[in-house]
Formats: C-alpha cells, structure tokens, sequence
C-alpha cells in the first residue's frame, strides 16, 4: 500500500516596494533564505540589504524557525530588498496572527506608496523641461 506523502505546510506574502514586487513562500525548516533561486549572499552584495530581509524574522523571533523561498522581479536591488521584507512580514502573519502588533509595531506591515513619477508629455522627464530660450 503507497504511503501518503506528507504536504509540508506554506504560508504566501506578497511584498511590493517602488517597482518590486516579490513572491514569497514560508515553509517549516532551519532558516535558509533562497531569492531567484540563489541564497542570500550571493543574490544581495551588501550586508545591510540582508540585513533589512531578516528583519521580520528577527523581530518575530522567527529566524531559525521557517525557511524562506521567493521570487522577486522588478526595481534595483533595495527596492527588491524592502519587497522581500513585506511580503515576509505578510506570510508570518498569516501563519501566526500574533505577530501583528509586533510587525505593525514596526511598520512591515505597512506597503511603501512612493512611485516613480509619470512622464509629461512636453518635458524630458517628469518634471525636467527642455532649455528655455527668451528669443
């Protein structure tokens, strides 16, 4: 008779931060932290980019505890860092609802509204207008 394979349970988050936008999924482990399909040193360069992704697990006290898989697409390097740690934030408190006065405490829970500006039609940029020229 076939055994069951047992499902290991996940908790999803979806984190977004200027044009980031990352896919991130909890799973019962020892604390292993994969973005892309690469751990976190050699996805992120510097320490205080790692730094930022562990911080809901640190506040949480949840470190060792889950290990963590996403995918992350869009924006520069900081910009994926800072949708990392939201979405994180957004899967722990579904796997535990007790963490939210801790997170929302520490403003991970809260979805970063700052946004590339629009190009206007007339200007280079956003806001940059060509040269002005009296005659």
């Amino acid at each position: 008779m076939p055994r069951a394979k047992q499902e290991k349970i996940m908790f999803y988050g979806t984190g977004r931060r200027k044009e980031a936008i990352a896919r991130v999924r909890l799973i019962d482990g020892k604390g292993d932290i994969t973005i892309n399909g690469m751990s976190i040193d050699e996805y992120f360069g510097t320490d205080i980019l790692k730094v930022i992704v562990r911080q809901p697990l640190n506040a949480t006290n949840t470190l060792g505890k889950y290990d963590v898989i996403c995918k992350v697409v869009g924006g520069g390097f900081t910009g994926q860092a800072g949708a990392i740690r939201h979405g994180i934030s957004r899967a722990l408190l579904k796997a535990n609802g007790e963490y939210r006065l801790t997170l929302k405490q520490a403003g991970f829970l809260t979805r970063d509204p700052r946004m590339k500006e629009r190009k206007k039609y007339g200007l280079k940029k956003a806001r940059k207008a060509p040269q002005f020229s009296k005659r």
